[in-house]
């Protein structure tokens, strides 16, 4: 038997076979999840995302457009998700935005308001807006999770206006946990290393941070979509029934030491 048999979800926004949506869908699906998926509605995407998709052997997936700056979007998603799955046991986040050329090392100082408010609106706000969509199509409660980094915590060399904009997600998230714990929802976020992802590739100085972690961390190594993919499924579950508001680490311990 799987750890999430039975259960149906949402996981929102898969873009190609590196991204950590794609990783924790194959393992959601193969610990017995049925899984509908996101993707952003641009010019090329579809196509990328049902091969990612066929890549990870679930292409019979659901699948369905929505840029989560659009309130219409938001709902269109939701009303067809609810038509589908009429409800659902989980919610993924794995949602995050900021203009490349402010991803540089000592740029934050210069980030305009307009590039601040874009990064914060898609990578934190649109938590908010996903959760308060999703919750009525979870009448006998659920998971939600978000993908963090420790950017949030820390100043990261490059991270910059994203480091700002996920700790307003981590904590968006704890109040989502404190108004939906009634409703026996559970909000938590992932807080994974540096991962070869298409977003990950955009921060300054991305490949001496992997070197970095690599040496540094407990583990000796850097971590792995998988490393991801079975952490989300143990939040997901009911293995983690007694979890909420709370933060997990996945970078193999490098948070923890002082380097």
């Amino acid at each position: 038997m799987g750890l999430l048999d039975g259960k149906k979800g949402l996981i929102l926004n898969i873009a190609n076979d590196r991204s950590l949506a794609w990783h924790i869908g194959i393992s959601a699906i193969a610990q017995g999840a049925k899984c509908g998926f996101g993707y952003l509605p641009i010019p090329r995407a579809e196509r990328r995302v049902r091969n990612a998709m066929e890549e990870g052997n679930f292409a019979r997936e659901w699948l369905f457009p929505c840029d989560v700056t659009k309130d219409e979007d938001i709902t269109s998603f939701f009303t067809a998700a609810h038509a589908q799955f009429g409800t659902i046991d989980f919610l993924v986040h794995c949602l995050a935005f900021a203009n490349r050329e402010y991803l540089q090392i000592g740029k934050f100082i210069s980030t305009p308001r307009d590039v601040f408010a874009q990064a914060l609106d898609i990578s934190a706000y649109s938590l908010v807006a996903l959760s308060r969509a999703a919750a009525p199509l979870m009448p006998h409660g659920g998971s939600i999770i978000a993908l963090t980094y420790l950017g949030s915590d820390m100043a990261v060399p490059g991270y910059n206006v994203m480091g700002v904009a996920k700790a307003a997600l981590e904590s968006a998230s704890r109040y989502l946990a404190m108004e939906l714990g009634p409703k026996k929802i559970r909000v938590n976020t992932i807080s994974a290393g540096p991962v070869r992802t298409l977003s990950a590739m955009a921060i300054d100085g991305v490949d001496e941070m992997f070197d970095h972690v690599r040496r540094k961390s407990p583990l000796k190594r850097n971590i792995d979509g998988d490393d991801v993919g079975n952490t989300a499924v143990y939040l997901l579950s009911d293995l983690s029934s007694g979890v909420t508001g709370d933060k997990v680490f996945v970078d193999c311990g490098y948070n923890r030491v002082g380097v």
